[in-house]
């Protein structure tokens, strides 16, 4: 009987605890979350800006990202130029920083700011200061990429492209193909890809 009893519970108790610790990740057709889609975030520039604040015309891609994660810095400089040029194209763009830098320094607000000028990003470097919008995306990993269209469904998420440390040996652009199949009317070419890079470092809930 006292087997049984702990099998039981195993069987019930373990799931359960999962399940509170698992936010469901967005996937293509799912649209914008409203519970995030209008929380402020500081901006680099010093501005309080929401997702909503920056949705462009054609589109919106929300990047999540940091200053510490070494994939991140390996993408870094193509990070810059894909939402520079994503912004002229009518894609609203937003990097949002859901780190604790209670956890790694190196993701202060003070570091956002230098990163965001040595790097040139022309588009908003955001705070998520409760981790909740990141965790309303299901979002895990940095980098990673969501793109919604101009009805905020999501159309693309996953990595930015095939090879994070030679540019060079680069054989899918997932992030560009997908933008400029959704700026000519074409289907995603590529939805959804795995996002490889660190796991976020969550702030705690309070």
């Amino acid at each position: 009987m006292r087997r049984r009893v702990w099998t039981w519970v195993g069987v019930i108790v373990v799931p359960m605890v999962v399940w509170a610790q698992t936010t469901p990740k967005l996937k293509p057709g799912d649209a914008l979350p409203a519970s995030v889609k209008d929380v402020k975030m500081l901006n680099v520039a010093g501005n309080q800006l929401s997702i909503t604040d920056v949705r462009g015309p054609k589109g919106t891609l929300v990047i999540f990202s940091c200053n510490s994660c070494p994939w991140v810095k390996a993408w870094e400089t193509r990070i810059a130029e894909i939402g520079n040029w994503a912004q002229k194209q009518g894609i609203g763009v937003i990097m949002i920083n859901s780190n604790d830098p209670a956890k790694n320094p190196e993701d202060s607000y003070e570091v956002m700011q230098q990163r965001a000028k040595e790097r040139g990003f022309e588009f908003p470097y955001v705070v998520d200061a409760t981790s909740d919008v990141a965790r309303a995306f299901g979002a895990t990993h940095t980098p990673e990429f969501f793109l919604f269209d101009a009805k905020g469904t999501l159309v693309y998420t996953g990595a930015l492209d095939d090879n994070a440390r030679n540019p060079e040996a680069v054989k899918e652009r997932y992030v560009k193909n997908a933008i400029e199949a959704l700026l000519a009317g074409q289907p995603i070419p590529v939805a959804q890809t795995r996002s490889i890079g660190c796991t976020i470092k969550f702030r705690e809930k309070t």
